[in-house]
Protein backbone atom coordinates (compact mmCIF):
# COMPACT_ATOMS: atom_id res chain seq x y z
CA UNK A 1 0.00 0.00 0.00
CA UNK A 2 1.30 3.45 -0.94
CA UNK A 3 0.82 6.63 1.08
CA UNK A 4 -1.79 7.83 -1.44
CA UNK A 5 -3.67 4.54 -1.14
CA UNK A 6 -3.59 4.86 2.63
CA UNK A 7 -5.10 8.34 2.37
CA UNK A 8 -7.90 6.91 0.25
CA UNK A 9 -8.67 4.32 2.95
CA UNK A 10 -8.65 7.01 5.63
CA UNK A 11 -10.89 9.28 3.58
CA UNK A 12 -13.44 6.48 3.21
CA UNK A 13 -13.19 5.69 6.92
CA UNK A 14 -13.78 9.34 7.74
CA UNK A 15 -17.03 9.27 5.79
CA UNK A 16 -18.33 6.15 7.59
CA UNK A 17 -20.80 6.35 10.46
CA UNK A 18 -19.38 5.63 13.90
CA UNK A 19 -21.26 2.32 14.01
CA UNK A 20 -19.57 1.21 10.78
CA UNK A 21 -16.15 2.70 11.40
CA UNK A 22 -13.47 0.22 10.15
CA UNK A 23 -11.14 0.55 13.13
CA UNK A 24 -8.56 -2.10 12.27
CA UNK A 25 -8.22 -1.20 8.59
CA UNK A 26 -8.08 2.50 9.40
CA UNK A 27 -5.33 1.83 11.97
CA UNK A 28 -3.40 -0.16 9.38
CA UNK A 29 -3.79 2.71 6.89
CA UNK A 30 -2.45 5.14 9.52
CA UNK A 31 0.65 2.99 9.98
CA UNK A 32 1.22 2.63 6.24
CA UNK A 33 0.68 6.36 5.76
CA UNK A 34 3.60 7.01 8.09
CA UNK A 35 5.87 4.31 6.61
CA UNK A 36 4.55 2.92 3.28
CA UNK A 37 5.09 -0.38 1.48
CA UNK A 38 4.99 -2.62 4.57
CA UNK A 39 3.07 -5.85 4.90
CA UNK A 40 -0.03 -5.37 7.10
CA UNK A 41 -1.08 -9.02 7.01
CA UNK A 42 0.42 -9.89 10.44
CA UNK A 43 -1.93 -7.30 11.94
CA UNK A 44 -4.95 -8.97 10.35
CA UNK A 45 -3.75 -12.44 11.37
CA UNK A 46 -3.30 -11.34 14.98
CA UNK A 47 -6.75 -9.72 14.96
CA UNK A 48 -8.39 -12.87 13.58
CA UNK A 49 -6.66 -15.06 16.15
CA UNK A 50 -7.74 -12.72 18.93
CA UNK A 51 -11.38 -12.78 17.80
CA UNK A 52 -11.39 -16.58 17.51
CA UNK A 53 -9.84 -17.13 20.94
CA UNK A 54 -12.09 -14.56 22.58
CA UNK A 55 -15.18 -16.18 21.04
CA UNK A 56 -14.11 -19.50 22.59
CA UNK A 57 -13.84 -17.92 26.03
CA UNK A 58 -17.07 -15.90 25.94
CA UNK A 59 -19.79 -17.63 27.92
CA UNK A 60 -17.41 -19.61 30.09
CA UNK A 61 -15.80 -16.55 31.68
CA UNK A 62 -16.86 -13.03 32.57
CA UNK A 63 -16.47 -10.57 29.68
CA UNK A 64 -13.60 -8.69 31.33
CA UNK A 65 -11.70 -11.87 32.24
CA UNK A 66 -12.22 -13.36 28.77
CA UNK A 67 -10.92 -10.21 27.11
CA UNK A 68 -7.90 -9.83 29.38
CA UNK A 69 -6.93 -13.51 29.26
CA UNK A 70 -7.23 -13.62 25.49
CA UNK A 71 -5.29 -10.47 24.72
CA UNK A 72 -2.69 -10.38 27.48
CA UNK A 73 -2.19 -14.05 28.39
CA UNK A 74 -2.87 -15.90 25.13
CA UNK A 75 -1.55 -13.30 22.68
CA UNK A 76 0.98 -11.58 25.02
CA UNK A 77 -0.11 -8.03 24.23
CA UNK A 78 1.18 -5.68 26.91
CA UNK A 79 2.52 -2.20 27.53
CA UNK A 80 6.12 -1.32 26.76
CA UNK A 81 7.64 0.08 29.94
CA UNK A 82 11.26 -0.21 28.82
CA UNK A 83 10.92 1.72 25.56
CA UNK A 84 7.82 3.79 26.26
CA UNK A 85 8.76 6.64 23.90
CA UNK A 86 9.61 4.37 20.97
CA UNK A 87 7.73 5.16 17.76
CA UNK A 88 7.05 1.44 17.40
CA UNK A 89 4.61 1.67 20.30
CA UNK A 90 2.22 3.81 18.25
CA UNK A 91 2.31 1.76 15.05
CA UNK A 92 -0.08 -1.22 14.84
CA UNK A 93 2.18 -3.11 12.42
CA UNK A 94 5.08 -2.86 14.86
CA UNK A 95 2.78 -3.59 17.81
CA UNK A 96 1.57 -6.79 16.13
CA UNK A 97 5.17 -7.92 15.65
CA UNK A 98 6.52 -6.92 19.07
CA UNK A 99 3.31 -7.51 21.09
CA UNK A 100 4.16 -4.28 22.92
CA UNK A 101 2.73 -0.79 22.59
CA UNK A 102 1.01 2.18 24.15
CA UNK A 103 -2.36 1.68 25.77
CA UNK A 104 -4.28 3.37 22.96
CA UNK A 105 -2.50 1.27 20.30
CA UNK A 106 -3.12 -1.98 22.19
CA UNK A 107 -6.76 -0.97 22.64
CA UNK A 108 -7.26 -1.20 18.87
CA UNK A 109 -6.75 -4.96 19.04
CA UNK A 110 -8.92 -5.27 22.15
CA UNK A 111 -11.78 -3.33 20.57
CA UNK A 112 -11.58 -5.17 17.27
CA UNK A 113 -11.66 -8.58 18.97
CA UNK A 114 -14.52 -7.52 21.23
CA UNK A 115 -16.59 -6.24 18.30
CA UNK A 116 -16.10 -9.49 16.38
CA UNK A 117 -16.93 -11.66 19.38
CA UNK A 118 -19.97 -9.91 20.79
CA UNK A 119 -18.27 -8.43 23.85
CA UNK A 120 -19.49 -4.91 24.60
CA UNK A 121 -16.38 -2.76 24.91
CA UNK A 122 -15.56 0.87 24.16
CA UNK A 123 -12.61 3.15 24.62
CA UNK A 124 -12.34 5.61 27.50
CA UNK A 125 -10.41 8.80 26.75
CA UNK A 126 -8.93 8.92 30.25
CA UNK A 127 -6.35 11.66 30.98
CA UNK A 128 -2.81 10.55 30.13
CA UNK A 129 -3.82 6.90 29.70
CA UNK A 130 -6.36 5.32 27.38
CA UNK A 131 -8.59 2.71 29.04
CA UNK A 132 -11.36 0.35 28.03
CA UNK A 133 -14.92 0.16 29.32
CA UNK A 134 -16.36 -3.36 29.29
CA UNK A 135 -20.04 -3.96 29.97
CA UNK A 136 -20.71 -6.83 32.38
CA UNK A 137 -23.86 -8.17 34.08
CA UNK A 138 -22.72 -6.35 37.25
CA UNK A 139 -22.16 -3.06 35.42
CA UNK A 140 -19.30 -1.47 33.47
CA UNK A 141 -15.70 -2.09 34.48
CA UNK A 142 -12.50 -0.37 33.38
CA UNK A 143 -9.63 -2.37 31.87
CA UNK A 144 -6.07 -1.20 31.34
CA UNK A 145 -4.63 -2.77 28.16
CA UNK A 146 -1.18 -1.44 29.07
CA UNK A 147 -1.15 -3.50 32.27
CA UNK A 148 -2.17 -6.93 30.99
CA UNK A 149 -5.80 -5.93 30.71
CA UNK A 150 -6.28 -5.79 34.47
CA UNK A 151 -9.40 -4.25 36.02
CA UNK A 152 -8.94 -0.70 37.31
CA UNK A 153 -11.02 -0.24 40.46
CA UNK A 154 -13.13 2.93 40.91
CA UNK A 155 -10.88 4.13 43.75
CA UNK A 156 -7.83 3.84 41.51
CA UNK A 157 -9.62 5.67 38.69
CA UNK A 158 -10.23 8.54 41.08
CA UNK A 159 -6.60 8.57 42.22
CA UNK A 160 -5.39 8.57 38.63
CA UNK A 161 -7.76 11.41 37.79
CA UNK A 162 -6.47 13.51 40.69
CA UNK A 163 -2.85 12.86 39.64
CA UNK A 164 -3.77 13.95 36.11
CA UNK A 165 -4.96 17.29 37.46
CA UNK A 166 -8.73 16.83 37.46
CA UNK A 167 -10.66 18.48 40.27
CA UNK A 168 -11.94 16.34 43.17
CA UNK A 169 -15.51 17.00 42.04
CA UNK A 170 -14.78 15.45 38.66
CA UNK A 171 -12.47 12.73 39.98
CA UNK A 172 -15.31 11.32 42.08
CA UNK A 173 -17.68 11.05 39.13
CA UNK A 174 -17.35 7.56 37.66
CA UNK A 175 -19.90 8.41 34.97
CA UNK A 176 -17.49 11.07 33.71
CA UNK A 177 -14.29 9.08 34.24
CA UNK A 178 -15.71 6.10 32.33
CA UNK A 179 -17.55 8.01 29.61
CA UNK A 180 -17.09 5.97 26.41
CA UNK A 181 -15.72 7.36 23.16
CA UNK A 182 -16.12 6.03 19.64
CA UNK A 183 -13.52 3.84 17.96
CA UNK A 184 -12.85 6.75 15.61
CA UNK A 185 -11.99 9.01 18.55
CA UNK A 186 -9.67 6.37 19.97
CA UNK A 187 -7.72 6.21 16.72
CA UNK A 188 -7.65 10.02 16.57
CA UNK A 189 -6.20 10.08 20.08
CA UNK A 190 -3.38 7.85 18.85
CA UNK A 191 -2.68 10.36 16.07
CA UNK A 192 -2.67 13.15 18.66
CA UNK A 193 0.01 11.29 20.61
CA UNK A 194 2.07 10.95 17.45
CA UNK A 195 1.59 14.64 16.61
CA UNK A 196 2.74 15.76 20.06
CA UNK A 197 5.80 13.50 19.94
CA UNK A 198 6.72 14.70 16.45
CA UNK A 199 6.42 18.36 17.42
CA UNK A 200 8.59 17.76 20.47
CA UNK A 201 11.22 16.07 18.30
CA UNK A 202 10.93 18.83 15.66
CA UNK A 203 9.91 16.17 13.15
CA UNK A 204 7.55 18.48 11.31
CA UNK A 205 7.03 16.06 8.43
CA UNK A 206 5.78 13.44 10.88
CA UNK A 207 3.64 16.08 12.60
CA UNK A 208 2.08 17.04 9.28
CA UNK A 209 1.23 13.42 8.44
CA UNK A 210 -0.37 12.69 11.81
CA UNK A 211 -2.42 15.90 11.64
CA UNK A 212 -3.54 15.07 8.12
CA UNK A 213 -4.69 11.64 9.27
CA UNK A 214 -6.79 13.30 11.97
CA UNK A 215 -8.32 15.58 9.36
CA UNK A 216 -9.22 12.66 7.11
CA UNK A 217 -10.63 10.56 9.96
CA UNK A 218 -12.88 13.37 11.20
CA UNK A 219 -13.72 15.56 8.20
CA UNK A 220 -16.10 17.75 10.22
CA UNK A 221 -13.36 18.99 12.57
CA UNK A 222 -11.39 21.98 11.26
CA UNK A 223 -8.73 21.90 13.99
CA UNK A 224 -6.50 19.21 12.44
CA UNK A 225 -6.12 21.39 9.36
CA UNK A 226 -4.70 24.14 11.57
CA UNK A 227 -2.06 21.67 12.78
CA UNK A 228 -1.35 20.64 9.18
CA UNK A 229 -0.86 24.30 8.30
CA UNK A 230 1.45 24.89 11.28
CA UNK A 231 3.59 21.84 10.46
CA UNK A 232 3.85 22.82 6.80
CA UNK A 233 4.83 26.37 7.67
CA UNK A 234 7.63 25.08 9.93
CA UNK A 235 8.91 23.10 6.93
CA UNK A 236 8.83 26.20 4.75
CA UNK A 237 5.94 24.86 2.64
CA UNK A 238 4.02 28.12 2.69
CA UNK A 239 1.70 27.37 -0.23
CA UNK A 240 0.73 24.06 1.37
CA UNK A 241 0.22 25.79 4.72
CA UNK A 242 -2.09 28.34 3.12
CA UNK A 243 -4.03 25.55 1.39
CA UNK A 244 -4.50 23.80 4.76
CA UNK A 245 -5.73 27.02 6.34
CA UNK A 246 -8.25 27.45 3.55
CA UNK A 247 -9.46 23.87 4.13
CA UNK A 248 -9.85 24.72 7.81
CA UNK A 249 -11.86 27.80 6.85
CA UNK A 250 -14.19 25.74 4.66
CA UNK A 251 -14.75 23.13 7.36
CA UNK A 252 -14.84 25.46 10.36
CA UNK A 253 -16.88 28.33 8.99
CA UNK A 254 -17.47 30.90 11.71
CA UNK A 255 -15.09 29.13 14.07
CA UNK A 256 -12.25 30.20 11.78
CA UNK A 257 -12.91 33.93 12.03
CA UNK A 258 -10.00 34.43 14.42
CA UNK A 259 -7.55 32.85 11.92
CA UNK A 260 -7.82 35.65 9.36
CA UNK A 261 -4.60 37.26 10.58
CA UNK A 262 -2.72 33.97 10.13
CA UNK A 263 -3.98 33.62 6.56
CA UNK A 264 -2.95 37.20 5.78
CA UNK A 265 0.50 36.66 7.31
CA UNK A 266 1.12 33.60 5.14
CA UNK A 267 -0.04 35.42 2.02
CA UNK A 268 2.38 38.27 2.76
CA UNK A 269 5.26 35.78 3.15
CA UNK A 270 4.39 34.29 -0.25
CA UNK A 271 4.52 37.66 -2.00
Amino acid sequence: MTRDEAETVLTEAGQADDADFPLLEAAIACAIHDYPFRDPEPVRILARNAAERLAERVGGESPEDALAETMAADLRLNGDLLHYDSAANTDVIDVAERRRGLSVALAIFYLDAAARSGVEAQGVDFPNHFLLRVETPAGPVALDPFSQGRVVLPSELSRRALRAGLTPHVADRLDLLMAPVSARQGLIRLQNVMFSRAIKAEDFGGAERSALRRALLDPEDHRPWLDVASAREKQGALTGALEALMRARVVGGQEMVGQTATVDRLRMRLN
